[in-house]
């Protein structure tokens, strides 16, 4: 059965539909007799507000979106859930949509979030993406928008964490407790995260006067088989790395399964440090080192960032979010 519409209540009772809504908004101008039989009628019929229609009417749906590239691994998930708590405690509704990391759906998810009326959308883009002009079009457009994770150079808020800097100190870390050639595995060149983050680690080389081998850097599209398959092949080279820098989890476990598949310990042969989440390290042995990042807090800021642009502040503001190292099974003791 449909629901009760207040056109339904109106038809009943042989009224006007302006005269239902004037009585149950609690507005003057309907007589208490006639009042209370329009309050009963939509009692005993389980009467509810349609909240989408009284935000269209007023121009403000409560509703904010949120795209990402996979609501279902787990930095996303939690960064999601961060965001839609602080959402639902300032009294708005998220509606959350995945792009499965691709640039088209991306687009598209952006277009539905427009038409549905949301007041904000915050976004990770895709590793695909590299024009950027429907995120653009949303700041024209002054529908408010915040990035985080993946954050380009362009003119809008964004939340992030030290990629440069945590690179770099990961990398020194690697070196300081006896790792000679160091690889990097990243994403696609493109993604300014892995631009800035490869940044680091080669920053790090040059502090320790360590040339820079270009095979020892492989970036392609982020997923288990690359990883896998680059780290095979790394460990193959006459000179095969002894510590590898992972920038992203998938990454990461590919390269602890390449590296214990041709044979070799972790850490004696290959020292690992990776960013990925704390619970994926405890479920590797031995345990992946990592770089912790506060998911909590990327998403409380991402929110805010957009509660703010909501409110009226049209500044763009980056910040940034400091990520730690944390020491595991998967490197030498300094």
């Amino acid at each position: 059965m449909k629901r009760i519409s207040q056109r339904d209540i109106a038809h009943q009772l042989g009224i006007n539909v302006s005269t239902v809504s004037r009585a149950l908004r609690g507005l003057d101008g309907v007589s208490p007799k006639l009042k209370k039989r329009i309050e009963q009628l939509a009692e005993e019929a389980g009467y509810r507000p349609n909240p989408f229609a009284v935000s269209l009417r007023y121009d403000t749906t409560r509703t904010i979106g949120i795209i990402v590239p996979d609501v279902a691994f787990n930095h996303y998930a939690q960064i999601v859930k961060r965001i839609e708590a602080e959402a639902r405690n300032a009294g708005y509704m998220s509606i959350i949509t995945d792009t499965d990391d691709s640039y088209e759906n991306e687009v598209n998810c952006v277009d539905m979030l427009v038409n549905m009326h949301v007041e904000g959308i915050i976004i990770c883009p895709s590793q695909n993406t590299t024009d950027f002009s429907h995120l653009q079009h949303l700041r024209q457009l002054h529908i408010p928008v915040v990035l985080f994770d993946r954050v380009p150079n362009i003119d809008i808020s964004s939340v992030m964490i030290n990629d440069v800097a945590s690179a770099r100190y990961a990398t020194n870390c690697l070196l300081d407790s006896g790792a000679k050639r160091i690889a990097f595995l990243g994403g696609l060149n493109q993604v300014k995260q892995t631009a800035d983050r490869k940044h680091g680690y080669l920053e790090a080389l040059r502090e320790h006067e360590i040339p820079i081998r270009t095979e020892l850097v492989k970036c392609h599209h982020i997923s288990f088989n690359s990883g896998l398959s680059d780290t095979i092949e790394l460990l193959r080279l006459p000179e095969p790395p002894d510590g590898i820098l992972a920038t992203h989890g998938l990454l990461a476990i590919a390269a602890h399964q390449a590296v214990t598949s041709q044979g070799l310990r972790i850490p004696e042969n290959v020292s690992i440090i990776a960013y990925m989440s704390d619970w994926v390290s405890e479920m590797s042995n031995p345990r992946i080192s990592f770089i912790k990042q506060n998911l909590r807090e990327i998403g409380i800021k991402a929110f805010r960032l957009l509660l703010e642009q909501i409110n009226g502040d049209d500044s763009v503001q980056h910040i940034i979010v400091k990520a730690n190292l944390e020491l595991r099974d998967s490197t030498k003791t300094i």
